[in-house]
């Protein structure tokens, strides 16, 4: 900002501002004219309405003038939350080592008001400059009537949320030079959406790859979540870390959940359960790939298949009759609006077509009972005993014994049942290779974790699994989403209905060769909508 001489009049007094006073010069102005912190005097009635351009203009300056002399407290005045607006100034000065600020607003969008930061962050005797946009807006004090700035950690940085503030110094962890599997370097550059993955990876396996820690300044998260550095002050020494990533299907899992947004994708070797890929977009950066825990729809039928098959129910070529309805304890099921019911259909029929009224009736056949689909996700697929060790966070699932009717809607994937892409990937891989293998991003050799392990399938209940897949991505519902693909393909699609949401989510889980991926897409319709596609892009990468 201009750093010259400026002159005021307020009142028939000239106040003059020299040179260096900054924002804070606003002080002298308020002080002469009575004001405070947003125009309003002690004896003013309180004001209501929106704040006006000028209480934006006076209070947005009051409040960039103490920020940049270091006064958090003064600043922290013209929020509307001093105490956490307080604690958060006073970080950014003192832990995170931050001064000589200068703040430039931009031209204000009604309340809003977008400006850059321009300062330097020192520690053990070394400087860097740093630079930023965010953006910030005015509001009126509910009680007070003033003109405050809607206090949000992201007005400090547009990267803090609630909870997190800024640190300067030695990092927690070595840097860390992340790999793929054939040693391309993985980069959050490059690969956007893993950038939250290698900050876990450093923050796990820093220690254990050779390097020696930088000095930065970092964002330090509320939750367990690792640091995120924003600026290196002095490099460290990277540690190398082989991952089991392939760079090619990473680039094209990034891709294609481009075009969907709350999407996410995750890719892995049946063979060894080695992921391949992970990739998410979504706007709260969570990684939903691996720890999401929402209910997966119709792709959980390939468990209710298995179950329905080990325990001598139904088989690919009996009886699983497609009705319009299917009532369960008093609760009606519908199939898809516009599907035709078939009296004769067998399981493989009706799991291609994914009709939900023939897996619900066949549920009451015995010896099923409300833990049957529970002791088939635990002890064949390896799923909701929560001990799965991937290298980094995540969640394997649950499917709870349910009584009542969320026995039939866990059934189909609804009720009480969540699982996430990493954990439909790895039921695809145990249905076409009928072997359990956790699946992992760090090899377990580096830090000697187990792995979970599961009993699998039976080699019948396996190749009908797998048959009947391969008919749906030929001839049912994943043959849109499918079609082009060569090689052994198979697949299923699924859409969950979530209570308050007008469009369903889309789920696809999907195989070709020896690589298995799942995608989940929140909102994003029926299966073969938007997490069809987003499967067919990772398989054709990578398979």
């Amino acid at each position: 900002m201009g750093k010259g001489v400026k002159v005021a009049v307020v009142g028939g007094v000239f106040a003059v501002m020299v040179g260096g006073a900054g924002y804070g010069a606003y002080n002298i102005v308020s002080a002469i004219g009575g004001g405070g912190g947003g125009g309003s005097s002690a004896a003013d009635t309180p004001r209501s309405g929106p704040p006006d351009k000028d209480e934006v203009r006076e209070t947005t300056e009051a409040f960039f003038g103490a920020w940049e002399k270091g006064q958090a407290s003064q600043a922290a005045s013209y929020t509307n939350n001093a105490q956490d607006a307080g604690a958060l100034l006073a970080a950014y000065g003192e832990e995170a080592r931050i001064g000589r600020v200068d703040i430039t607003p931009g031209a204000p969008r009604g309340v809003t008001v977008p400006f850059t930061v321009k300062a330097t962050v020192s520690a053990d005797g070394v400087s860097k400059p740093l630079r930023y946009t965010s953006t910030l807006r005015i509001v009126r004090g509910q009680t007070t009537g003033r003109a405050l700035v809607d206090w949000k950690p992201s007005v400090v940085h547009p990267d803090l949320r609630d909870g997190d503030t800024l640190v300067t110094g030695e990092s927690a962890q070595p840097p860390i030079e992340a790999v793929d599997r054939d040693g391309t370097v993985l980069t959050r550059e490059k690969y956007p959406s893993l950038g939250p993955v290698l900050d876990t990876l450093r923050q796990k396996y820093g220690d254990k790859a050779g390097g020696s820690p930088a000095v930065e300044l970092s964002i330090r998260h509320a939750t367990d979540e690792a640091d995120t550095p924003l600026l290196i002050l002095a490099e460290g020494e990277p540690g190398k870390l082989r991952t089991t990533l392939s760079a090619g299907v990473q680039a094209a899992a990034e891709k294609a959940v481009k075009d969907y947004p709350e999407s996410s994708v995750v890719a892995l070797k049946p063979s060894t359960g080695e992921v391949l890929a992970v990739a998410n977009n979504r706007g709260d950066g969570f990684n939903a790939a691996f720890q999401g825990q929402v209910a997966p729809g119709s792709t959980m039928k390939i468990i209710t298949a298995a179950m329905l098959i080990d325990n001598g129910v139904t088989s690919m070529n009996g009886p699983a009759p497609c009705t319009d309805t299917a009532t369960w304890q008093s609760q009606t099921f519908k199939n898809l609006t516009g599907m035709e019911p078939n009296e004769g259909a067998t399981l493989a029929n009706s799991f291609l077509r994914s009709c939900n009224t023939a897996f619900i009736k066949l549920i009451d056949e015995k010896p099923i009972d409300d833990a049957s689909l529970t002791r088939e996700a635990q002890e064949r697929f390896g799923l909701g005993r929560d001990d799965w060790k991937t290298g980094i966070a995540s969640f394997d699932g649950s499917v709870p014994a349910s009584g009542g009717p969320d026995r039939a809607a866990n059934a189909i994937g609804q009720g009480q049942v969540q699982m996430n892409p990493l954990n439909m990937a790895s039921v695809t891989a145990t249905a076409v290779t009928g072997a359990f293998r956790q699946p992992y991003l760090v090899s377990p050799e580096l830090d000697g974790r187990q792995l979970a392990q599961a009993k699998g399938l039976p080699g019948g209940t396996s190749a009908q699994l797998k048959e009947m897949m391969r008919l749906t991505a030929t001839q049912g519902t994943a043959q849109k989403a499918m079609s082009g693909l060569g090689g052994d393909i198979g697949a299923k699609t699924g859409s969950a209905e979530v209570d308050g949401n007008a469009t369903s989510d889309s789920w696809f889980t999907g195989f070709r060769n020896d690589v298995a991926a799942a995608a989940m897409a929140q909102q994003g319709g029926h299966g073969g909508d938007a997490a069809g596609p987003i499967v067919a892009a990772v398989l054709r990468a990578g398979g």
